[in-house]
């Protein structure tokens, strides 16, 4: 490229020395110049005419024939006019394949631009959101799809987790909404019908709690007879008294099986919010740790810590049931001889609920599955202990209906720390009675 603009430099002074020679007889060599510079005008003009007429009316076809600078420019434009269209048919195809795969997918697709308007959907979405492609291209998508929880999940830009709602053209189906954020601010919005996944859970949640209820009634009948008994078992043989404790035993752990699982199926059912008042935690903690402290029968050192001031809005049986669950686990699991510590205290803008211990800790490998129902750890050692295996799974429900979060902090030999992080909205400055009871 040097070289070009040397040789087109050595032109134009090729010109001018021409023209100053041809006027120099004349007395006028200004004018010869002036010849000179206007036919080297001239030439870059024609070429530059040129190109213009070639990408105006012949973009597709090859550029113009020329020699120096000017058919160096026209051979480099024309190469990069070949590589844009390649580019672009490999754009087309690529787009083309992806719709056509996205129009394959039973779940529906649906692309947003950078204000929430529809660009592009699939025919899945028109199925089942009700989308029609003449009328609501272009439309924001809260106008289309209402729903005060979905206005809210699209707005709060917080899509961890998937949000799950009735179909707006038909109640009966029911669809679960991922959105994913990409470009420049630009959603994916994906929805997939979970309408028999949905009902399978509702017949599993129903069964569950039908047959706890049942369970009741010849529960408590046994354990009549059974108290009964044991009134008498001075005497009664002493073989058929120690088979009566064990049964006595049996009964009691299959009652806190049954209550739990209530308690878990209504926690998922009951939408709740009915009873929740602010809360004074200090009571709350105390009594909790005087109840840790009988099933440890003094083998831990069991203690309250207070250093957050606001109240709680909520439920007090529920938070007294999962702070209950969190205290008897560090009982039960962190061993004889550890120290337990029931928190409340400040956690960013909000606040949390803390059960810690310095025993034995959890391997990483078990905290993302701890809140499942019936998830031992250690089998065996878990029903030693007397759990039902629904403790955790508990305290995730009763947090979620609380707007809070479990956090699980452990390693082997390093304790652990349960912690339930409820958001700012849900503290209440407290009141001078309140401190006065605090003190």
């Amino acid at each position: 490229m040097k070289r070009l603009w040397r040789r087109e430099l050595w032109r134009l002074a090729a010109l001018v020395a021409a023209g100053a020679l041809v006027g120099w007889p004349f007395a006028a060599v200004g004018s010869g110049i002036a010849v000179g510079l206007a036919l080297y005008l001239f030439h870059h003009l024609r070429q530059l005419h040129a190109l213009h007429d070639w990408l105006t009316h012949r973009p597709n076809q090859e550029p113009p024939t020329t020699i120096g600078l000017w058919g160096e420019l026209f051979d480099r434009l024309y190469r990069y006019q070949k590589s844009q269209h390649l580019t672009q048919r490999r754009l087309r195809t690529t787009l083309q394949r992806i719709q056509e795969s996205s129009e394959a997918m039973r779940d529906s697709v649906v692309m947003l631009d950078s204000h929430g308007d529809l660009e592009w959907w699939n025919s899945a979405a028109e199925t089942m959101l009700g989308l029609k492609p003449r009328l609501d291209r272009g439309q924001h998508i809260t106008n289309l799809l209402r729903d005060p929880r979905f206005v809210n999940y699209f707005h709060a830009k917080d899509y961890r987790e998937p949000l799950t709602l009735a179909s707006p053209i038909d109640e009966s189906r029911i669809l679960q909404f991922q959105i994913t954020l990409y470009g420049d601010d630009e959603r994916l919005v994906m929805a997939r019908d979970i309408t028999r996944l949905h009902r399978l859970e509702q017949m599993r949640r129903d069964f569950v709690a039908n047959v706890s209820h049942e369970l009741r009634t010849p529960l408590t009948v046994l354990t009549g007879y059974l108290e009964t008994y044991g009134d008498m078992a001075d005497q009664l043989p002493s073989r058929l008294a120690r088979g009566l404790s064990q049964m006595q035993a049996q009964t009691e752990r299959m009652q806190n099986l049954v209550n739990d699982l209530l308690l878990l199926s209504r926690l998922e059912t009951d939408q709740g919010g009915g009873d929740h008042a602010p809360l004074t935690l200090p009571p709350l903690l105390e009594r909790v740790r005087r109840d840790a402290e009988a099933l440890s029968g003094g083998h831990q050192r069991i203690e309250v810590e207070v250093t957050e001031p606001r109240r709680l809005a909520g439920s007090e049986q529920e938070i007294h049931s999962a702070l209950s669950n969190l205290a008897f686990n560090a009982v039960r699991y962190a061993g004889e001889g550890r120290h337990i510590v029931l928190r409340w205290r400040p956690a960013g803008a909000g606040a949390c609920l803390e059960v810690q211990d310095d025993g034995e800790g959890i391997d990483p490998l078990h905290i993302p599955r701890l809140t499942e129902r019936f998830y031992r750890v250690d089998k065996g050692r878990s029903t030693a202990t007397g759990g039902t295996g629904l403790g955790l799974a508990i305290v995730k429900h009763v947090l979620l209906r609380h707007d809070a979060r479990l956090e699980i902090i452990s390693r082997p030999g390093q304790g652990a720390t349960f912690r339930c992080v409820f958001p700012a909205e849900r503290l209440q400055t407290a009141t001078a009675s309140d401190t006065a009871q605090r003190a």
